[in-house]
């Protein structure tokens, strides 16, 4: 355990997915390749800024290895139990943060975000995940080092801590309330989400004076399908550049990541030119959308997180970032909401703010939860 330095902002048990640096811990990243590796020399600046903050770090969290999975099941490691749903994955990669913080471990938990990975493993956890603005939060110490699409942000079971969490990985970051009525853009569902997923989004109510408009960007769902393809074209060679060194063991390496490596070879110089083309074109169309709406609302999975004994079928998998990687792509920054559907299963919902607008989207998110009595909190 890290006792926190002297801060402002009373102790907060926080823990610390194992792709960030602790001084004298090494960073396994969920891997057996890294397991004898050095230990870290010194702290990640998040780990740094959260102990500064008066902060209480009270261990590591696991995760999918390398950061490269979406269900969180870890052979070498073993796999996160999800509090809530235990018959169920605690999704990727961020999977032992998101089930600390549902299974009311700590009070934060911190991940990271790639693809979705802070996102899909709080609403299958049943919690909430933030991505921030890329770049807000320093990436310095965690892995990979360099990356055009992750972020580190946190988990928490309310709006009031994860505003704390924002507060302490970021000193510039400051609370905000918000004035006025909501201009709500919202995606209707497609033919990629099934109606008991849907349901969520389509019940939320705007706030007195405001509007909910609905969006059909042209031919959404293939706009959201384009962004995703180039989100896992880009993640794909930029993972496999910063593991290249461990691919001269691949015994090291768990079965899906290795494999999923080997086909990270076949990205070309043309695909990854045609991925940033997406990012420049879907960038644009949600900046546009943000000229004329506070946030823009989505549904957060398009299916309920399959069983643990599913995890193994791609076509169970697969789809389950389709509506959060393409934000990586974007780098707006996003929060989930959860829910649960009619039968039960975990659900919910995603907002999405301009770049740099992370404490007005949390402002904007804490008015949809007193507006809309589906997403009671703990406060």
């Amino acid at each position: 355990m890290l006792e926190p330095q002297q801060g402002t902002v009373p102790a907060m048990a926080v823990t610390i997915k194992d792709c960030i640096d602790i001084e004298g811990m090494v960073t396994r990243c969920g891997s057996r390749a890294l397991a004898d590796a050095a230990p870290a020399r010194s702290h990640a600046d998040v780990v740094a800024n959260l102990l500064s903050a008066g902060c209480r770090i009270v261990g590591k969290t696991k995760m999918h290895e390398l950061a490269y999975g979406m269900t969180g099941i870890n052979a070498f490691e073993g796999t996160p139990i999800n509090p809530r749903y235990p018959g169920r994955i605690p999704g990727g990669s961020s999977s032992g943060s998101a089930a600390a913080v549902a299974a009311h471990l700590v009070d934060v938990a911190i991940g990271t975000d790639t693809g979705g990975s802070i996102r899909q493993p709080a609403i299958c956890c049943g919690v909430i995940g933030f991505k921030p603005t890329f770049d807000r939060v320093s990436r310095k110490g965690a892995l990979p080092v360099q990356s055009s699409l992750d972020c580190i942000g946190p988990f928490a079971r309310n709006l009031a801590m994860i505003e704390r969490a924002m507060s302490a990985i970021d000193p510039t970051f400051q609370a905000e309330g918000f004035e006025g009525s909501l201009r709500i853009g919202r995606f209707l569902p497609d033919d990629g989400i099934e109606p008991r997923m849907a349901a969520a989004m389509m019940a939320v109510e705007a706030d007195k004076g405001g509007v909910i408009e609905d969006l059909d960007l042209p031919r959404h769902d293939c706009a959201f399908e384009a962004a995703f393809t180039a989100g896992m074209t880009i993640i794909a060679r930029e993972t496999l550049i910063a593991n290249a060194a461990l691919m001269a063991r691949p015994e090291l390496l768990g079965d899906d990541v290795r494999k999923r490596l080997e086909g990270a070879r076949n990205v070309t110089d043309a695909e990854m030119s045609a991925a940033e083309d997406v990012r420049v074109r879907f960038t644009a169309d949600i900046d546009a959308l943000l000229e004329r709406f506070d946030v823009l609302l989505t549904p957060a999975l398009p299916h309920p997180p399959p069983l643990l004994s599913e995890a193994g079928e791609p076509a169970k998998v697969l789809t389950l970032t389709r509506y959060l990687r393409p934000f990586n792509l974007s780098g707006h920054p996003a929060i989930v909401l959860p829910v649960a559907t009619p039968d039960g299963l975990p659900s919910g919902i995603q907002l999405v703010a301009p770049k740099g607008a992370d404490a007005r989207l949390i402002a904007m998110a804490r008015r949809l939860i007193e507006t809309n009595p589906t997403f009671q909190m703990e406060e």
